[in-house]
């Protein structure tokens, strides 16, 4: 449980930090960054597979039709949330990417009660409803449909709940998602390069060692994500989520000067106090536990 809490919480750091990275390749189209996600993703974790000399899986997994046609969903998630949150990064919409990932613990929770009838403690509860009301405040104030907050808590929530329910560790999981994607970006990326386009050929050596990084960056976070996702709970996983957002709202606000109004703020203070809620529940949930 603790280990899990560690790998989880370090992910949601690093996404969380996110923005600082994509803001380097702003000038790279969005679907071209994930493109080269993907492929750098892939070369990661082949490279880590062999010095680990991990192979026996692939032979088992090609003879689960079942197994495939998850992983394919994944994966397919996966590369919708990349491509929002990029391109949702790279036009002055971190603010709103980050209510996005407030809106996530809800849908994690959700999922965790319907589809794994986990059960939230009544103090988990009431955090959920606090930041419930929290994002309503925002939905409402933005005075629009929060199509990219919506995309991305929905796509993530269900990849999340997939890779929790997979029969696949971290490492293999990522691997095969990638290996689904990569054929697709391989061929678009060498198709744009003979036709004279693309970072590859028109970037610098600047904006192409920049994706380059794309590789381990992508694959370290969703790794740490993966391996806490199976060791913890889904509410629980919803909570630490609020990390990510928080870094991304501060980032989006004091780094890059978005437009904010202060009525928002309401909203961002309802959803830290159910942070604060949850937590405290916690807390004193183990105490009671140790003294028994």
């Amino acid at each position: 449980m603790n280990t899990g809490i560690l790998y989880a919480a370090l992910a949601y750091v690093a996404w969380g930090l996110f923005p600082l990275y994509f803001k380097q390749v702003a000038d790279v189209p969005s679907l071209e960054v994930v493109m080269h996600r993907t492929l750098w993703s892939l070369a990661v974790v082949l490279g880590l597979l062999a010095v680990r000399r991990q192979w026996a899986w692939m032979a088992s997994v090609v003879r689960q039709p079942r197994v495939l046609g998850a992983f394919a969903l994944s994966a397919v998630l996966l590369s919708g949330n990349w491509l929002t949150y990029v391109w949702a990064v790279q036009n002055h919409h971190v603010v709103d990417a980050s209510l996005g990932y407030f809106i996530l613990p809800l849908v994690n929770v959700a999922l965790g009660f319907v589809f794994l009838r986990e059960r939230p403690r009544p103090g988990q509860w009431l955090a959920v409803a606090v930041a419930a009301a929290g994002v309503l405040w925002l939905a409402v104030q933005a005075g629009r449909l929060p199509w990219i907050a919506l995309v991305l808590a929905l796509t993530f929530g269900f990849y999340g709940l997939l890779r929790k329910v997979a029969v696949l560790g971290a490492l293999e999981g990522l691997t095969l998602e990638t290996l689904m994607l990569a054929p697709v970006a391989a061929v678009v990326l060498a198709w744009w390069s003979w036709q004279g386009q693309g970072a590859l050929v028109q970037g610098d050596a600047s904006t192409v060692g920049w994706l380059l990084l794309a590789g381990p960056m992508t694959a370290v976070p969703l790794l740490l994500f993966a391996a806490g996702a199976r060791r913890i709970p889904m509410s629980t996983l919803g909570i630490l989520q609020y990390i990510s957002p928080s870094l991304q709202f501060a980032l989006g606000l004091w780094v890059y000067h978005e437009a904010f109004q202060p009525a928002r703020l309401v909203g961002f203070v309802l959803i830290w106090a159910a942070l604060l809620v949850y937590s405290v529940e916690g807390w004193w949930t183990r105490q009671r536990m140790a003294v028994a």
